[in-house]
C-alpha cells in the first residue's frame, strides 16, 4: 500500500488505518498518522474527523487530543512548514485495537456510499483562497474542541463537519465543502437548541 500518495477516499482511509494496526492490542496516534500519510493535511483532518464519529470520541480526553492535533498540524501547514512536528505525548497516545477496529467497521457502509458521490467539481471552493478559509474553519473547530466533551454528541458533530472538510479537500470536491460548511455552521445551533 503507497502512503506517499493521498487516500483517494473514505474506504482507503479506513484500510491504511486498520492495516496500520495489525498485530497488536493498541495503536498510537502517530502509528494512525503515518498510516495515512503525513504528507498533507487533507488526510489527517478526514482521520480526525472519523475518529470523532466514532464510539472512540466517547473516550475521555479524545475530543481535546484530536482538537491539538488538528489545531497544531494545520497551524503549521498556515505558517508554510512542509514537515510536521506534533509533541511526543500527542502522537505516543495510544488507543486499543479493537474498539478502533469496531468503530472503522462501523463506518464501512455509510462510507461506500459517500466514496460513490465524491468527485472533483467546484474546484474553486477547495483551493487557493477557498482551501484557506477550510483550514481556518478546522483550526476554530479544533480551539473549541475541549469543550465538546462537557456537552453530549457536540464532539460527533465537529467531527462529522472535519470529515467532510478532509475528504473535500483529498477529493477536490467543492460540493462537499459546502456541505461541511453546513454541518460547521449549523452544529453549533442545533446543540443550543438541544440545550
Amino acid at each position: 500500500m503507497d502512503n506517499h500518495r493521498e487516500p483517494a477516499d473514505i474506504e482507503e482511509l479506513l484500510d491504511r488505518i486498520e492495516a496500520g494496526s495489525t498485530d497488536r492490542s493498541h495503536v498510537s496516534i502517530g502509528e494512525m498518522m503515518d498510516s495515512v500519510g503525513r504528507r498533507t493535511f487533507g488526510p489527517i483532518v478526514l482521520m480526525v474527523g472519523l475518529i470523532l464519529v466514532t464510539p472512540l470520541s466517547g473516550v475521555p480526553g479524545m475530543p481535546t487530543l484530536m482538537g491539538m492535533l488538528t489545531l497544531l498540524t494545520l497551524g503549521q501547514v498556515l505558517i508554510g512548514r512542509k514537515h510536521f512536528w506534533l509533541p511526543d505525548f500527542l502522537v505516543q497516545r495510544q488507543i486499543p485495537r479493537d474498539k478502533l477496529v469496531q468503530g472503522l467497521e462501523m463506518l464501512r457502509l455509510p462510507a461506500r456510499h459517500i466514496d460513490r458521490l465524491i468527485r472533483p467539481r467546484l474546484v474553486f471552493l477547495v483551493k487557493g483562497f477557498g482551501l484557506y478559509v477550510m483550514t481556518l474553519a478546522c483550526m476554530i473547530i479544533g480551539v473549541v474542541m475541549p469543550a465538546t466533551e462537557l456537552v453530549p454528541f457536540s464532539s460527533s458533530i465537529a467531527g462529522l463537519a472535519l470529515m467532510m472538510f478532509g475528504l473535500a479537500m483529498i477529493s477536490r470536491d467543492g460540493f462537499l465543502a459546502l456541505f461541511a460548511w453546513t454541518i460547521a455552521l449549523a452544529g453549533p445551533v442545533m446543540l443550543v437548541r438541544i440545550a
